[in-house]
């Protein structure tokens, strides 16, 4: 039996994997999940933050990464708005901007957050490096205006926001690695505390800085979303993500192990066969 399942047809796996991702999107079967302490610190670190406080979200990924750091953004800003915390939103990658954009209006939209009070999206502007920089000396030596164009002088709650020094924490969410941008070029001078909110495979990267204390918090894709939904006592993406990537990759160890057994069996008869010639 196992030999023969080491032959199988892979439109059969196919049709395997389609099943075990729309069965738990149907179902919605809840995995227990246990909150990791770089996602404790980064909950702890926005939730002791008094309302009418401000973070910077830089949505740095595009569209072919968005579902983790895409999960994270949401779980963050619903916690943000909840709190009376408001969100500016920004980008250092240009095919990025319209995901961000439309990301912050779709939250915004469902916790009754008014633009220009509760949030503000400023776009893109060129270059990651001098973005960083000058965004320590003001927000508007970088962006005159915001994205549909109005001035950062009329919007209200940029009124009393000049810089890092005002700004809560910076939550950098990427695919690359503008993470590593915002870590080395941030000002130091203004202590601005950084939360990583990344894609799977790039988490174990930031850990070295995560134990130097240059990054405050981190969030492991779905499963970082996944964490800070718990926090919350929101189950949204990122469970609904991590529930269905966790079936996923069960069904793919399980079909590792069974052609490794039935490659096994092969090469074990293929033996016995050469010495009964031989013999």
């Amino acid at each position: 039996m196992f030999s023969k399942l080491t032959n199988i047809d892979r439109r059969f796996i196919f049709l395997i994997l389609a099943a075990a991702i729309i069965v738990p999107t149907l179902l919605q079967p809840r995995m227990p999940i246990a909150v990791s302490g770089p996602t404790q610190k980064a909950y702890d670190h926005i939730d002791a933050l008094p309302p009418g406080s401000a973070i910077l979200i830089s949505f740095d990924y595009g569209p072919g990464s968005m579902p983790e750091p895409n999960a994270i953004a949401r779980a963050i800003m619903r916690h943000c708005f909840s709190k009376g915390i408001r969100v500016i939103g920004m980008t250092l990658l240009a095919p990025a901007a319209t995901l961000a954009h439309t990301t912050m209006e779709e939250v915004a939209a469902e916790m009754d957050a008014v633009n220009g009070e509760d949030y503000v999206f400023l776009g893109y502007r060129p270059g990651i490096v001098p973005v960083i920089l000058s965004i320590g000396t003001s927000f508007e030596s970088v962006f005159a205006s915001d994205y549909t164009g109005k001035p950062l002088a009329e919007i209200p709650m940029m009124q009393n926001i000049v810089n890092y020094e005002q700004i809560g924490a910076l939550v950098a969410l990427a695919s690359g690695n503008t993470v590593d941008d915002w870590i080395v070029y941030t000002p130091t001078k203004q202590n601005v505390k950084i939360i990583a909110g990344v894609t799977a495979v790039m988490a174990t990267q930031l850990f070295p800085f995560l134990q130097t204390g240059q990054v405050t918090g981190l969030l492991n894709g779905y499963l970082g979303a996944a964490e800070y939904e718990k926090l919350t006592g929101e189950a949204r993406e990122g469970t609904q993500g991590i529930n269905i990537a966790t079936w996923a990759h069960v069904l793919i160890v399980v079909l590792v192990v069974i052609g490794n057994i039935g490659l096994f069996i092969q090469r074990r008869e293929e033996k016995k066969q050469h010495s009964q010639i031989n013999t």
